[in-house]
């Protein structure tokens, strides 16, 4: 059977090491130093190409990239496949690869039937020339039917803008040997007024989501929090903010209710890559630093 690839207890989520936003030397730089910190896996967002990917890959030698996610209407199944193949030879089963069905906003037309899309979308993989293990893939899951198909179909799931209670309900579906990798969003600031405008003018974006939306009232939010980006119960749900001991009982909370890993989204007003607080957050989460 093939092996997934390791993923450490805690990762970074970020769109800001795709070479879209940041030279390709920067960006090798900054993933480099990742790895040296000790985070275990780097899941790069905004539906990158597996060629961005490997623009990461290149730069590392012991730390898991996974895509987070690669959107499903973006990327041709045949073309992931082999991609995926070649850059797993190449960099010893490094490669995770993260799928999802992303949103109607952004796939437009497209976004027909996406359940159902991405039950075709594994089975391309499964029958390309190159298949793509299931053990070397896992979905971007929130509701129980993507979760049950994360457990059946890949090796699990890896849940965007949730909260502990999603990851213990995610964990009862997805069972005790399928993965679990929630993202978090964090910022790093102890005046909390200050953090709480920087986290609703971030999350904002996503209030304009049904997927979210409807996902955040399975957990009992409202309409009424989805105003003004977001109430302040909502933000407290959805972020970690305040200091690095803040943050390390958050990510505990998650630890506890049932996820192996961590991807961690730090989110501030600067526009460049934030490798000071990524410092800074190493020193207090439990990281694999030998």
């Amino acid at each position: 059977m093939t092996s997934r690839p390791a993923l450490g207890k805690i990762g970074i989520w970020t769109a800001a090491l795709k070479t879209d936003y940041a030279p390709s030397e920067q960006v090798g730089e900054a993933v480099a130093e990742l790895e040296e910190l000790g985070y275990g896996a780097v899941w790069l967002g905004g539906s990158p190409s597996p060629d961005q990917a490997g623009v990461l890959l290149d730069a590392t030698s012991r730390i898991t990239v996974a895509t987070g996610i690669l959107s499903i209407w973006d990327h041709e199944a045949a073309y992931v496949a082999e991609r995926h193949t070649a850059l797993n030879a190449a960099h010893d089963g490094r490669f995770l690869l993260g799928l999802g069905v992303s949103h109607s906003a952004l796939a437009g037309e497209r976004y027909q039937r996406p359940y159902t899309a991405m039950k075709e979308y594994l089975t391309a993989l499964d029958s390309a020339p190159t298949p793509v293990p299931a053990a070397q893939r896992v979905l971007a899951a929130l509701g129980p039917k993507m979760l049950e198909l994360s457990r059946d179909r890949a090796a699990g799931a890896h849940p965007y803008l949730v909260t502990p209670e999603h990851t213990a309900k995610a964990r009862d579906v997805l069972g005790k040997e399928a993965v679990l990798a929630p993202e978090l969003k964090v910022v790093l600031d102890t005046d909390l007024d200050r953090a709480r405008a920087t986290a609703r003018d971030y999350l904002g974006r996503y209030l304009a989501l049904p997927n979210y939306t409807k996902n955040f009232k399975r957990l009992g939010f409202e309409d009424a929090d989805f105003a003004d980006g977001g109430s302040d119960r909502l933000l407290s749900a959805m972020y970690a903010l305040g200091d690095a001991e803040t943050i390390r009982a958050r990510v505990d909370e998650f630890l506890a209710a049932g996820a192996d890993h961590l991807a961690i989204q730090v989110v501030s007003d600067e526009q460049a890559l934030p490798r000071e607080q990524w410092r800074t957050l190493a020193e207090a989460l439990p990281l694999d630093k030998s």
